[in-house]
């Protein structure tokens, strides 16, 4: 595998020219709704601004729900660089006639303009994701993604800055020459683009959209977490659908600024959300960690929330059109400010992960139409969101703070109901607090987990705390076999219970549930599971590897899978340990204490015997290369075998 920055692809012909297209592409959209959002707000009467605010919105996102499933037949069937490049063209006809209808200053026409915007987003964002997978090798997918998300909220950034400030000028002449010389732009780094190769060309276009989606639709309740991770990142474009589409009239009409005003406003929600992006990668390690989801859920929540309480402390004033430093030095002002920002902060730790969990989680078959079924709810839950705003506003007559906290009460209710049908989001939540307030855990040889089909983990068992440890490096999801007495200690059994652990006793204490065990791991396999067992059958009393017990055998015998023999290292001696019976001298030697988890190649069916998998995992932690001060004890590889049994 490469070790090479992902910096390095910007020095490349298949990368550099669709990385310029697509960020053009996007600084111009941005361009483009910033300018007519704020003249809307600024330049119509007030009565009409939340109708016409909340209508130019949803006409942007109406035709990512209405074309997103032909546009995705379309980048199977054809070539995509030609795409791009008649994408691109159209582009700046579109751009054209808006700088007729900025000339004429036409709202309507405006308007419609949006929605032909739309439209062409729509045709190229199945591309777009279509491009990347064909150009880019496995190990630099992650990096050039990273690089194309990044340029995404730079464009968002920078994009609101300039049409806020065009459109703030007397002349409509800068904004008009702005928009098309950046479609322009576009076009001619498409023209560099190399060839791609059609995917299925033989595909016959089914031009019924109506049809088209809805049999794009079914596939996505196909995998369960697959389609309430896409639910997950629809309501997150719901939320943020509402925030961003009433910045204009709030920073308007409830901090009473001018268009400057609303460009820091919009400015602030866009730092934030590139924050967090970071913010995310730096805390996941670059894997796809799902237990941020429900810290980044909570964060927006109560940002949200302030929002609607700063809101009402500000004061009364009389004035208006104010500039950025009359606005600062309002009470509470900068309580907004920081709540925006951290809703942009909390809003890339809850999106990345999801989008990441789709992407991985999904029949690699199907990517393509899960994705295109993914932007037809998303722009379904931002068209709801947009006729909410109108009804709320326009009908019902509330305020705007009135509105964000609907949308926070919402927002709450929505994530309790998918956190409760999805609990691994919890427990991953769970796994990774404990892993990253308490460990740094070091990992080997993670990739040779086999990604599908069931598979069997083998490991020592140190510390109470191995299958959250496990958990939290592990990226596809895990069952556990785990003693019963530990199953129910602790006041634990429910979150045991919803991580569909499997408890375990043995023959003697209890037959019963011992063949109840067996049984659901058989399913679990049969399933196309992952089960992970310690063979050990209880913790280490003095931190060397038991022996390990035939149930192992037995398991394999009745399901046969791939076994994956791990070792944990640096874990004797912890609280979670059996090192003393004095809790004080189990206390964590420090914080942060280094952790190994080195994983081994997979073993065959035909070879698993259970005295074969312990001399594996000693010889994988004697690989360990941390030295552990109490004693953790390294084995020799010829240890003695012994003939226990389940």
């Amino acid at each position: 595998m490469s070790n090479h920055s992902q910096f390095q692809l910007l020095k490349e012909r298949r990368f550099l020219p669709f990385f310029l297209t697509q960020f053009f592409g996007a600084f111009n959209d941005n361009v483009y709704k910033t300018s007519l959002a704020t003249m809307i707000t600024f330049k119509v009467a007030d009565q009409y601004v939340d109708i016409l605010t909340n209508l130019a919105f949803g006409l942007f996102i109406l035709p990512f729900f209405l074309f997103s499933a032909f546009a995705g037949q379309v980048a199977d069937k054809f070539e995509k660089s030609v795409l791009i490049r008649r994408v691109k063209l159209g582009e700046i006809l579109i751009m054209l006639t808006a700088s007729l209808g900025f000339y004429l200053n036409s709202i309507p026409l405006l308007i419609f303009v949006l929605f032909l915007m739309g439209s062409q987003s729509s045709l190229f964002g199945p591309v777009k994701y279509g491009y990347l997978p064909e150009k880019l090798n496995s190990h630099e997918l992650l990096g050039g993604n990273g690089l194309v998300e990044a340029s995404t909220f730079i464009s968002i950034l920078l994009g609101t800055i300039l049409g806020g400030v065009l459109i703030a000028l007397e002349s409509i002449v800068p904004i008009s020459l702005a928009v098309v010389t950046f479609a322009v732009l576009g076009y001619l780094s498409a023209r560099k683009i190399p060839l791609c190769v059609a995917a299925e060309p033989e595909i016959k276009l089914n031009w019924n959209i109506w049809k088209a989606t809805i049999n794009n639709l079914k596939i996505l309740p196909e995998k369960k977490v697959v389609f309430l991770a896409i639910l997950g990142i629809s309501w997150f474009w719901f939320f943020g659908s509402v925030f961003l589409a009433q910045m204009f009239n709030y920073g308007k009409t409830v901090l009473h600024g001018n268009e400057y005003v609303v460009t820091l406003l919009l400015t602030m929600f866009s730092i934030g959300i590139g924050l967090g992006s970071l913010i995310c990668e730096k805390l996941s390690g670059q894997r796809v960690e799902i237990g941020l989801v429900p810290v980044g859920a909570l964060g927006l929540a109560i940002a949200g929330g302030d929002i609607y309480f700063a809101s009402h402390s500000l004061p009364v004033i009389e004035a208006s059109n104010l500039s950025i430093p009359a606005v600062l030095q309002l009470h509470g002002a900068y309580r907004i400010m920081a709540d925006l920002l951290f809703i942009g902060v909390f809003g890339g730790l809850y999106i990345v992960p999801l989008y990441a969990l789709v992407q991985e989680r999904s029949n690699p078959n199907q990517v393509s139409r899960i994705i295109a079924g993914n932007n037809i709810i998303n722009a379904l839950f931002m068209v709801v969101a947009a006729v909410m705003g109108m009804v709320v506003l326009g009908v019902i007559g509330w305020s705007i703070p009135e509105l964000f906290m609907i949308t926070v009460v919402l927002h709450v209710i929505v994530c309790l109901y998918i956190f409760t049908i999805v609990p691994e989001f919890v427990l991953r939540l769970i796994a990774w607090l404990l892993v990253s307030l308490v460990y740094r855990v070091r990992y080997k040889g993670l990739d040779k987990i086999p990604q599908e089909g069931p598979v069997v983990l083998v490991c020592n068992h140190i510390a109470f705390v191995d299958p959250a440890i496990i958990m939290g490096r592990v990226r596809r999801p895990t069952k556990f076999v785990m003693h019963h007495k530990i199953y129910n200690k602790f006041g634990l059994k429910p979150l045991f219970k919803a991580a569909k652990t499997i408890p375990i006793a043995s023959a003697k204490e209890d037959p019963e549930m011992m063949e109840a065990a067996f049984a659901s791991v058989k399913a679990a396999l049969e399933d196309g599971d992952v089960v992970c067992i310690f063979p050990e059958g209880r913790l280490t009393p003095d931190g060397q590897i038991g022996p390990f017990k035939r149930g192992i055998e037995r398991i394999i015998a009745a399901t046969p899978a791939p076994v994956v023999p791990m070792a944990l290292n640096n874990l004797w001696g912890s609280l979670f340990s059996r090192h003393s019976e004095s809790v004080i001298k189990r206390l964590p030697r420090k914080l942060l204490a280094k952790v190994e988890l080195i994983v081994g190649d997979p073993v065959p069916p035909e070879l698993v015997t259970a005295e074969h998998l312990r001399t594996l995992v000693i010889e994988l932690k004697n690989q360990a290369k941390i030295a552990n001060p109490l004693g953790e004890k390294q084995l020799p590889e010829a240890a003695e075998n012994t003939d226990s049994k389940a």
